[in-house]
């Protein structure tokens, strides 16, 4: 136990190091983090609802906190229970009603990771009986819902943290610190894109199960690539830019995988911000060429935070080839054949890039549990991350709304967060 908690300490300690202290003075969700733990710490008791594929991997991350008990966990369906079981060993006790783990007084926080159409009536319930929560995002399936959950944590009191692990990584927290230095200039644009190419669909051992184990693909429990991959994006837009959008339109089609799904396989949105700024959205599940990634860009470079990688809009030239550029400026610009073309063609930035961190390991996961684990231990909420994840929330749900109505939509008025 006690060589556990050193090397727990020690790896928290490399993170503070990587971040810098203002990235974590400044960024206030990352205050748990910074907690001191006078001795060993007290243990906190967690019940887990949902253990499907996300839930286990939330999980593997909370047994390797030797400040943490899992006494409990639910899901309705068998084959999950019985992996999750295999991961928390005997001593927790099995539910399939997540009601019946609610009541038990030792819980003092849940991990939800259900499908999205169960995350607000479990997550509101959890809270009125005294729990802190940890849910996944998306926050829920509709505005009204994502309002009330946030409301159930002000009004009990307790900590809601949304599972938006980019809050929480490395390579986020550095670029975020350029930007916020100026090393881009002003942000002008940003751009994100998830492609795939995968139906998305799994096996189901029974016809009478496709609906839940497929939940992704069916509106009535999901809104497919919008709640389940553009959330997460559209965070780290509104987290770059400091404002939510006021604007959305865009299209959704299902163009490929014409199989019976009912969300789009395919949809290209753009958000307008109150500053100027646009954020362009596209997501495929046919092709997998440019794969995950955002980019924030300035006039003086570009920020590609997926892979945390920086490229200078003038990169100086290297010495030795200044005098073949100028040459070839000359040519191309002094000369013009008649007949031919009056215009050239403008090359991509040749700039390689440069890494601005060498902590591409871990994609956040790891700290953003161990900052629900310690924000229960000194039971206080974790300022920042509740706004953060409803406002992804809003964005994604409303980017459906656009597409499903065919019109440009505008962020209500009573779904805008106060203080």
């Amino acid at each position: 136990m006690i060589d556990n908690q050193l090397k727990r300490r020690e790896f928290i300690k490399g993170f503070s190091m990587l971040a810098g202290a203002t990235m974590l003075s400044s960024n206030s969700w990352l205050s748990p983090l910074l907690a001191q733990e006078a001795g060993s710490p007290s243990v906190v008791k967690l019940g887990l609802i949902g253990v499907g594929s996300r839930g286990r991997y939330l999980t593997s991350h909370l047994l390797a906190n030797p400040a943490v008990e899992i006494v409990a966990y639910c899901d309705n369906y068998p084959a999950n229970l019985e992996r999750a079981g295999e991961m928390v060993g005997k001593n927790a006790k099995a539910f399939t009603d997540y009601t019946e783990l609610l009541e038990m007084d030792e819980i003092q926080a849940v991990v939800i990771a259900t499908p999205l159409n169960e995350h607000a009536h479990i997550t509101i319930a959890a809270l009125n009986k005294g729990k802190h929560v940890f849910c996944e995002k998306s926050m829920a399936e509709t505005l009204q819902d994502s309002l009330e959950m946030v409301n159930a944590s002000r009004d009990t009191g307790r900590n809601l943290q949304i599972g938006h692990q980019r809050l929480f990584s490395i390579r986020f927290l550095k670029g975020i610190e350029m930007i916020q230095e100026g090393k881009l200039g002003p942000i002008t644009q940003i751009r994100a894109s998830w492609h795939r190419n995968s139906d998305w669909r799994r096996k189901v051992p029974s016809p009478d199960l496709e609906r839940k184990i497929n939940w992704r693909l069916y509106r009535e429990y999901s809104r497919g690539l919008m709640t389940e991959l553009a959330s997460h994006h559209l965070q780290v837009g509104n987290w770059i830019l400091g404002e939510v959008p006021h604007e959305i339109s865009g299209s959704g089609t299902i163009n490929y995988w014409k199989d019976g799904r009912e969300v789009f396989d395919n949809v290209n949105l753009i958000y307008r911000y109150p500053s100027g700024t646009h954020f362009i959205y596209d997501s495929v599940s046919s092709n997998e060429k440019y794969g995950c990634e955002l980019q924030a860009m300035g006039p003086l470079g570009t920020l590609e935070m997926e892979t945390a990688k920086f490229y200078l809009e003038n990169p100086p030239p290297a010495p030795g080839i200044l005098q073949l550029i100028n040459q070839i400026e000359k040519n191309i610009f002094d000369v013009i054949p008649i007949g031919g073309a009056s215009w050239v063609p403008e090359d991509p930035n040749e700039d390689k890039g440069t890494f601005i961190t060498d902590a591409l390991n871990s994609d956040g996961s790891d700290m953003q549990m161990e900052a629900f684990v310690n924000s229960v231990r000194e039971n206080r909420k974790i300022p920042g991350n509740l706004e953060e994840g409803y406002n992804a929330t809003i964005a994604s749900l409303l980017g459906d709304q656009a597409m499903m109505e065919h019109r440009v939509v505008t962020w209500p008025d009573e779904f805008k967060l106060t203080k």
